[in-house]
């Protein structure tokens, strides 16, 4: 029997951390100690309004010391923590609420009204409650209960529920964190994303809790100056975050800021090889890009510190089994594109009261990822883009990925999104969109000059045939490309 809040606890009282800083915020930094006890006591306040072990509780919060208490004590009671976006509209949160049918959302004042006829705790309510009341002593539960339930972003259809276990935070934080990162209680994090998504969640959460280390919290406050003055104070040693937050973040500033910095992770969307160049030269620090899911909790392809190799996501995480294989489910060769599949320990087994949706994604313990892979012979994966997101051009298959990686290279380029638009005939085209890095100072033939790159690196049918410069990409608050949206031309 364990509990991942006790053991976490135990964990940091037995290794001498209890008063090393655990969470920074705008405001004050909490130690591990403090977080600990405030788990504790926040459980004994969710009891008295009604959860049970084994309820299912939102949270609904912005990063902050709230989310970690609302979060460690529903956990120290034996319940199931729901973690969600605090900005879906009112119809997604009770579209959530309803599917996971929760007992009790914790969440802000402001957003309070938002999830129908289900109780609701006011997280400001929660922390003054805790400050007074007693410690609950934490209930021993089967390391394959649930601890934590996350949704996916629903791009390809409705956001389903996917369950993880108590036994899964060990695992992020042991064989990425530590194996991989190198991360020990002398380093500060900063993630730029968000603590209800999977990547955020092991960043942010399950690292630092794990490792004695301390993690900074921005909330909302996630501007380029934001994030510069945020390494200053604190002296973050690894920063986290989406190829297009990097990019914003080094297109000004003194690099001189970024000096504490010795790692910078990336995830989430694909990251142009031009661009991680750039990231590692302006930070003067190793680009460590990743690949996970929701499905899996957290990454489980990466580089580390001493197995980098650019242009790649490095290789599977310690622990977990990869396998790329064509339409039919055979493995291919080294060199060969395919689909990736992936097994290991904090792989789901279930999505949330959707036994047809398991059994498609879910084949005899291996995920179908859906990602487009080739693997080196060197055993790393280089992705090639998502199979959903691939488009027909005259008939023929083509990567965007490639197309944004070749028009990437131009010094004019900060971000690109290129997707297939039918003109008013329904004849398909290839359509390149460019957020210039001077938005000021935009040349006039910096659209000619893309088509004439293309032209250069890429086969004919790969040359886009408009090119669209933008002032924005359509991005989800954790700075994924909404490739739907950019299908429509409009946002």
């Amino acid at each position: 029997m364990v509990n991942t809040a006790a053991d976490l606890a135990e964990r940091a009282a037995r290794s001498g951390w209890l008063d090393r800083p655990a969470v920074h915020t705008a405001e004050r930094s909490w130690t591990h100690g403090q977080v600990h006890e405030l788990a504790a006591r926040a459980s004994t306040v969710l009891a008295d309004h009604g959860v049970r072990p084994g309820d299912h509780v939102v949270v609904a919060l912005p990063d902050g010391i709230g989310w970690f208490t609302a979060f460690l004590g529903t956990a120290v009671l034996g319940a199931t923590a729901v973690l969600v976006n605090p900005d879906l509209t009112a119809d997604g949160h009770r579209f959530i609420v309803d599917d996971c049918k929760a007992a009790l959302v914790v969440t802000t004042a402001q957003r309070a009204g938002g999830f129908g006829g289900t109780a609701v705790l006011d997280v400001e309510a929660l922390m003054t409650a805790a400050e007074h009341a007693p410690a609950a002593e934490p209930r021993p539960v089967a390391p394959d209960a649930r601890l934590y339930v996350q949704y996916t972003s629903g791009t390809t259809g409705v956001p389903k529920g996917v369950p993880h276990r108590h036994q899964d935070v060990a695992v992020y934080a042991s064989a990425v964190g530590e194996e991989l990162f190198h991360i020990g209680p002398d380093d500060v994090g900063l993630s730029l994303s968000k603590l209800f998504y999977a990547y955020g969640f092991g960043n942010a959460v399950a690292f630092p809790l794990y490792t004695g280390s301390s993690v900074v919290l921005l909330g909302d406050r996630q501007t380029p100056g934001a994030v510069r003055e945020a390494i200053a104070r604190h002296g973050v040693t690894i920063l986290y975050a989406v190829p297009s937050a990097y990019a914003n973040l080094i297109s000004g500033g003194d690099p001189a800021v970024f000096a504490t910095v010795r790692a910078a992770v990336s995830a989430g969307e694909n990251l142009r090889p031009d661009l991680g160049r750039r990231i590692s030269e302006f930070l003067s620090a190793p680009v460590l890009d990743q690949l996970g899911s929701t499905e899996v909790g957290h990454a489980f392809c990466s580089n580390g510190v001493d197995s980098r190799v650019p242009g790649t996501i490095g290789r599977a995480v310690p622990g977990y089994r990869l396998d790329v294989r064509d339409k039919a489910g055979d493995p291919v060769a080294d060199e060969v594109e395919g689909d990736l599949w992936v097994s290991g320990p904090t792989l789901m087994t279930e999505y949330l009261n959707r036994p047809q949706d398991t059994a498609r994604t879910l084949v005899d313990g291996w995920l179908a990822t859906h990602d487009r892979v080739v693997r080196g012979r060197n055993g790393s994966y280089r992705h090639v883009g998502r199979a959903d997101d691939m488009e027909m051009v005259g008939g023929v298959t083509v990567s965007p990925l490639e197309v944004e990686a070749a028009l990437g290279d131009h010094p004019a380029v900060k971000e690109v999104g290129v997707t297939v638009l039918a003109d008013a005939q329904g004849v398909t085209q290839l359509h390149a969109f460019i957020v210039p890095g001077d938005p000021d100072g935009r040349p006039a033939s910096l659209p000619a000059e893309l088509v004439a790159l293309a032209r250069e690196r890429l086969a004919p049918h790969k040359v886009p045939r408009v090119v669209h410069l933008v002032d924005a990409l359509p991005r989800t608050p954790n700075g994924k490309l909404r490739r739907h949206i950019l299908r429509t031309g409009k946002w």
